[in-house]
């Protein structure tokens, strides 16, 4: 093992690959979105309202990986476009329940296929089924070790 303050060459390699597809694969996608109308936060925050229907923006801010103060401006941008509305849980009235409307639903329905589509081909289409699985396995096992709320 190196040095704190340097890279194996394996690590060197491989950081440099895993450094090209973070950079790289958000700038294809938002892109991809702009045609769309939409950034990349605004449509995980649609994809996440479809999954999931009525979240607390709290739990929505955690879903979407987002602070509140940035999911606040994000769900304004969407309440604007009337695909998003907020109002008060009616069983606690401190927490605060985002929904998409149905021209939300919509919006994200129209700009999925395209999402998806780039997806396939800069990271699913290039890989065989064992890849999926290891690169599955891999981000997963570096992603919990990422998470905030893990223990």
């Amino acid at each position: 093992m190196e040095a704190d303050d340097s890279f194996a060459p394996a690590e060197a390699d491989t950081w440099e690959s895993l450094l090209s597809v973070i950079l790289w694969l958000p700038a294809a996608l938002e892109g991809r979105l702009k045609q769309e109308g939409l950034s990349h936060a605004e449509f995980l925050i649609l994809w996440c309202l479809s999954q999931h229907q009525d979240r607390t923006m709290t739990s929505l801010a955690e879903m979407s990986r987002v602070t509140p103060s940035h999911l606040s401006r994000i769900a304004s941008r969407l309440e604007r476009q009337g695909w998003l509305v907020r109002k008060s849980d009616p069983a606690d009235t401190r927490y605060t329940i985002a929904s998409l409307t149905p021209a939300g639903l919509r919006k994200y329905e129209e700009a999925a296929p395209g999402y998806y589509a780039t997806l396939r081909k800069h990271v699913f289409g290039l890989l065989t089924e064992e890849q999926l699985d290891q690169l599955g396995g891999i981000t997963g096992i570096v992603a919990r070790s990422l998470d905030p709320t893990a223990t």
